[in-house]
């Protein structure tokens, strides 16, 4: 995720609180927390591509055994499940943060379900390994809206100058952990024992929750705060509607299982459908809010546009991790200069990247601002989608070259990855800025969770094509998507005009 650059603040008085590059002391706390949490889920995602394929029939070149041995398809489809799920649990993982336990409780059972999956991902053998999975999926859910919260309320009041500069240093934390998570867990994994590896990214969690703890006295006492707890009413009425849930499920799979049609896609195809179906259904209900103003309804109207370049956006780049990695894992040489690395490092060009780029970017929207030149929301989406997709034209370049069995050099994956970063600064950052701005004010504290949503949709999408059997590493598929993604970037550009009509007075 990317950082972004805010105006200069002007200076304050030094005062005791100020011990954390001029911030909150609590800041401290929330980035080390944030950093080593996503140390271990991008530590445990560098392995995930990899070890899933070891041992299988997509490996042409040498992995070390005791991988689950699947197919390029069904670990495309695992892979793209398991982050849209992330995803879309961080909408209900907010919920719970706002209605049941607070912020503060929220990560603290958060980092604890997180090092359990990793615990369970690290025991030998397959049969736990997608409870592991599905545990780090729910604790990554929980975490993710509650301790940007908890960021926000180290800060008095929206006017805080410091308030962007403190969410620019804790954006920094996520990159720092995402840039070392493959260089030591990736290594580890991939070289030595796969186990050992997730046992690490436990480790790495272990050490947030550790600062988290010992750190909480620094955070706001807001964090600790209900916002809107629910009744004695409401809490069992929830309880009841997910026992009921739950005894559905049980007694669905019981009898799949009992009958010996037990699949995996009994499991990924519901999976996939929800991670369409939920996020159509949220924007649908905003949609038709009848106590939303017309302003609000026909502002929502252009965020629909916006969600769904998103959606193509996010199901093109999140294949950075799942078809591009496997590519490079099988046909790409992994010698550089004389230097063998292991194929895992790949998952480290795109956060170094960030780092490097988006302070940059941010200078330029400044700098082009200043000559009332700066490119509209709409023409940076666009931006977004034709820079994606042009990531993957770049591609059909390798994937020719490698048809023969010649492994292609590394460098042409570092373009893929900077290509796409590139698109990612004109999405990401400006999607969760109109987010905040194009809310409705009944939504204006659960659209974060709706923009989430944009990534579930595009991953669920690649799900499902991966389920129905495309090969989404053929270069035929991959110069569609390619094309989808252009297409796509230029008709958000075509009718800018119209979406930016729809924002009303949102630029």
């Amino acid at each position: 995720m990317a950082s972004s650059l805010t105006k200069d603040s002007p200076s304050l008085p030094a005062g005791p609180e100020q011990t954390f590059f001029g911030h909150p002391r609590g800041l401290a706390t929330l980035f080390m927390t944030e950093m080593w949490e996503r140390f271990s889920f991008y530590g445990m995602k560098a392995l995930l591509t990899i070890y899933l394929l070891s041992g299988g029939p997509d490996v042409s070149k040498g992995l070390q055994s005791g991988g689950l041995g699947m197919d390029l398809a069904t670990t495309t489809a695992v892979y793209s499940i398991y982050l849209s799920m992330v995803y879309l649990l961080a909408l209900p993982g907010g919920w719970l943060g706002d209605r049941a336990w607070g912020p503060r409780k929220t990560v603290t059972i958060a980092a604890c379900t997180i090092m359990t999956g990793h615990l369970v991902l690290a025991l030998p053998g397959s049969k736990t390994f997608f409870a592991g999975l599905a545990l780090v999926a729910l604790g990554s859910g929980l975490l993710k809206a509650n301790i940007s919260t908890m960021v926000g309320h180290l800060y008095e009041g929206t006017d805080d100058p410091r308030r962007d500069g403190g969410f620019t240093v804790f954006y920094m934390g996520i990159n720092m952990g995402a840039f070392f998570a493959p260089l030591v867990i990736g290594t580890v994994g991939e070289k030595y024992d796969w186990h050992l590896g997730f046992a690490l990214a436990a480790v790495g969690m272990g050490i947030g929750l550790l600062v988290f703890l010992l750190g909480t006295r620094h955070l706001s006492p807001r964090s600790s705060v209900v916002p809107t707890p629910l009744s004695r009413e409401e809490r069992a009425t929830w309880l009841r509607k997910g026992m009921v849930w739950l005894l559905v499920a049980a007694v669905f799979y019981g009898v799949v299982g009992l009958s010996g049609h037990a699949t995996m896609n009994w499991a990924m195809v519901p999976l996939t459908l929800a991670g369409v179906v939920i996020p159509a259904g949220v924007l649908i209900r905003i949609k038709r809010d009848k106590e939303l103003t017309s302003a609000e309804q026909t502002r929502m109207s252009g965020y629909i546009w916006f969600f769904v370049a998103a959606a193509v956006f996010w199901m093109i780049y999140d294949q950075g991790g799942s078809t591009v990695q496997a590519f490079g894992t099988a046909k790409a040489a992994d010698q550089f200069f004389g230097l063998t690395f292991p194929t895992s490092w790949y998952q480290s060009l795109n956060p170094v990247f960030i780092m490097a780029l988006a302070p940059v970017a941010a200078w330029c929207w400044l700098w082009l601002n200043r000559r009332g030149q700066e490119p509209s929301t709409v023409a940076k989406f666009a931006a977004g989608l034709f820079f994606v997709g042009v990531s993957f034209l770049f591609f059909l370049a390798p994937l020719a070259m490698s048809g023969d069995g010649t492994l292609v050099s590394p460098m042409w994956l570092v373009g893929i990855y900077l290509i796409q970063t590139v698109g990612e600064l004109c999405v990401s950052p400006v999607g969760l800025s109109v987010t905040t701005k194009m809310a409705p004010v009944k939504y204006a504290s659960q659209m974060m969770g709706v923009w989430f949503l944009a990534v579930t949709a595009g991953d669920s999408v690649t799900g499902m094509l991966s389920i129905a059997g495309v090969d989404l590493s053929r270069a035929g598929v991959v110069g569609l998507e390619a094309v989808l993604a252009v297409a796509a970037g230029g008709a958000v550009f075509m009718y800018r005009r119209k979406v930016r009509a729809l924002m009303g007075d949102i630029h």
